[in-house]
């Protein structure tokens, strides 16, 4: 099995054959993706909740929309964000307990964890500050660290080949395909 992540397997895939950076930093990357996120989705509820008491202590309308209608919403908002940054915590502590590849919903639920942290990211620069800009683009990176230290894990089930070879990387080339057939 050849990875593009350096260090994280080598030819022939198993275990013993594993070296470098990857196997190393999987675990703790994920118990500190998950520390994070759980933080962060206690944070941002708290602070949504918080808004929304401000808005409806102080009868605050914007455009002359209902006060209670935005006190409302921006409760909804942050608990519905705290529980998608909870559920995204919950997959990294799977994946650090586990030690196996998050996969299917799991996956893109990080990768869109990552995503939204580089927009916030963008927008927290102009609005807030470096400071937060560089929490987000550290979290972001953890989180693009865990996808990544996992990604060269993947194997076929029978720990085979699909290609029908016995996995020796012996004359196999990963770059070019067989020669095709010639018919006489």
């Amino acid at each position: 099995m050849y990875s593009n992540v350096p260090g994280v397997t080598a030819p022939g895939g198993g275990a013993a054959a594993e070296s470098g950076w990857g196997p190393v930093v999987r675990r703790p990357v994920a118990w500190i993706v998950a520390l994070v996120l759980f933080a962060e989705a206690f944070g941002i509820a708290a602070l949504q909740w918080f808004l929304g008491m401000v808005v409806d202590n102080q009868r605050m309308s914007l455009a002359g929309l209902d006060p209670d209608v935005m006190s409302l919403s921006s409760k909804i908002g942050g608990v519905a964000f705290g529980l998608y940054f909870a559920l995204c915590g919950l997959i990294a502590l799977l994946v650090a307990v586990r030690d196996r590849t998050p996969a299917g919903l799991g996956r893109v639920l990080l990768i869109s964890a990552a995503v939204v942290h580089g927009v916030l990211g963008a927008f927290t620069w102009g609005l807030v500050g470096w400071h937060a800009f560089l929490f987000m683009m550290v979290v972001m990176g953890l989180v693009v660290l865990l996808l990544m230290t996992y990604d060269g894990q993947q194997r076929p089930a029978s720990g085979k080949p699909q290609d029908g070879t016995d996995g020796d990387p012996v004359g196999d080339s990963p770059v070019s395909p067989p020669p095709a057939p010639t018919t006489p």
